[in-house]
């Protein structure tokens, strides 16, 4: 009988290995500056570090808390009755950059999240990018499909349009759909990110320019 070699186990925190996102909001009215600062103020950030610069704020921490802060953030914005844009990037398993330790191999498994559903209506432009530095193993547009699938099973609708999918409905089943594509990709391609810009409140509603 052979000697059973226990399969290592990659224990990096969620920092470490490189999971977090860029939150940047805009808020079409004079007083978008207390709009912005109340909404990151007012939402849950417990389990991240966050820091606020002059054009987005950067976040790190585990996906569910991740996506609970965002989902908060922007609602919270746009309960102003203000036209607000959100632009969101989620990045796992960075190339090392600024801070990263990667795993020798295969990436951290995360469990795709659910969200509270929020009565926002939102609509966004969404794009995943899975990055494999092994070009002889990559199928970038096999991870691409499989979550533009998945969103349409989802209840959302859903629309290709030229170099995004457009998602609509509520904020925080756009929000789940978008981090589920990356959460998943992230399982079988180590570097994923994946950017969205989110709409609600356009003055646009009855075009496709929302």
């Amino acid at each position: 009988m052979g000697t059973i070699i226990p399969t290592p186990i990659f224990t990096a925190t969620p920092a470490e290995f490189g999971i977090g996102a860029r939150l940047t909001l805009a808020v079409m009215r004079d007083d978008y500056a207390a709009v912005i600062l109340g909404a990151l103020k007012a939402a849950d950030s417990t389990g991240l570090t966050t820091q606020t610069g002059v054009v987005s704020t950067y976040l790190s921490g585990a996906e569910p808390d991740l996506l609970r802060y965002v989902s908060q953030v922007v609602a919270g914005a746009s309960r102003s009755g203000a036209h607000v844009t959100a632009t969101v990037q989620f990045s796992r398993g960075c190339p090392g950059e600024v801070t990263c330790a990667l795993p020798p191999t295969g990436g951290l498994f995360a469990e795709v999240v659910d969200l509270a559903p929020t009565g926002v209506h939102a609509v966004a432009e969404w794009a995943l990018y899975p990055l494999e530095d092994d070009a002889g193993s990559a199928d970038h547009m096999r991870d691409i499909y499989a979550a533009i699938d998945s969103a349409k099973s989802s209840g959302l609708a859903v629309h290709s349009e030229h170099f995004v999918t457009r998602l609509e409905g509520d904020l925080a089943l756009v929000l789940q759909v978008i981090a589920a594509g990356w959460i998943v990709a992230g399982r079988t391609v180590q570097h994923v990110a994946t950017h969205a810009t989110i709409s609600i409140n356009s003055p646009s509603v009855n075009s496709n320019a929302s």
